[in-house]
């Protein structure tokens, strides 16, 4: 059963790691598929050819969504490729790591302007396509830091609680028009970032978690699918960690 047939969905940060996990597992479902890239320019022309095999209308769209201009002809160039808009997976994030002490201004910036500015100005565009269409859901990436924080993370930490609290209150402000607004949580999830981290390290993180074993990026984007479907149509405003019972 393909759970998104008929529905266009964005993604945004898709080119690798849990972004393009997300994309291929809403194209096997059968929605039309939008994406974004910024510098893997390779990665985001190749993921648009992989996932037109699964018989989806895919396009990569090349922006930065943390510029509010770009984020409005994002979704303006969607609705004009695609007919409309009814899921956004809020996905894109970095991370500048470093004790408070020794954190720049530079880096507490770039990290709040792409994680949580980002996704005020897509929400934004997005929120008005929805309202029309009295349907619509968000789906928002924090992460268990967000929640519990972390040392050497204040300024990734402080964007990803900032999700959950503005993700929570759009659902209560949208919530009338049929649009819902949910978060992810992921723990520790296998990607090419933890791909190069020292074993041990890992071993000793793993160790932590009550299930004794990292994430996979499809455990995320499996919850996602779940909150884009209509098997999830009475569930909003909550934060649904996938950390193999960390929290």
């Amino acid at each position: 059963m393909k759970l998104l047939e008929g529905k266009t969905a964005l993604i945004t940060g898709a080119s690798k790691g849990i972004g393009r996990k997300i994309a291929e597992v809403f194209a096997r479902h059968g929605a039309n598929v939008a994406f974004t890239y910024l510098s893997s320019v390779e990665k985001g022309e190749a993921l648009e050819k992989e996932l037109q095999a699964f018989g989806a209308r895919v396009k990569g769209f090349r922006s930065d969504a943390s510029k509010f201009d770009e984020a409005e002809k994002l979704i303006e160039d969607i609705v004009a490729e695609f007919g409309t808009i009814d899921v956004v997976v809020n996905n894109a994030g970095i991370t500048k790591d470093g004790l408070l002490m020794r954190m720049t201004e530079e880096n507490w910036d770039d990290v709040m302007n792409v994680n949580l500015k980002s996704i005020f100005n897509v929400t934004k565009a997005a929120s008005k396509i929805m309202m029309k269409n009295r349907k619509g859901s968000f789906i928002n990436m924090s992460s268990v830091v967000g929640v519990q924080g972390n040392a050497g993370q204040a300024n990734y930490a402080a964007s990803k609680a900032g999700i959950i609290g503005f993700s929570k209150s759009v659902a209560r402000e949208l919530g009338s028009r049929n649009i819902r607004t949910n978060v992810i949580a992921p723990g520790f999830i296998r990607t090419e970032m933890t791909d190069v981290l020292d074993p041990k390290v890992v071993a000793g993180w793993e160790a932590n978690i009550p299930l004794k074993r990292a994430g996979e990026a499809e455990d995320v984007a499996n919850a996602c699918l779940f909150l884009a479907s209509d098997l999830s149509s009475y569930i909003n405003g909550q934060v649904i960690p996938v950390d193999g019972g960390m929290l």
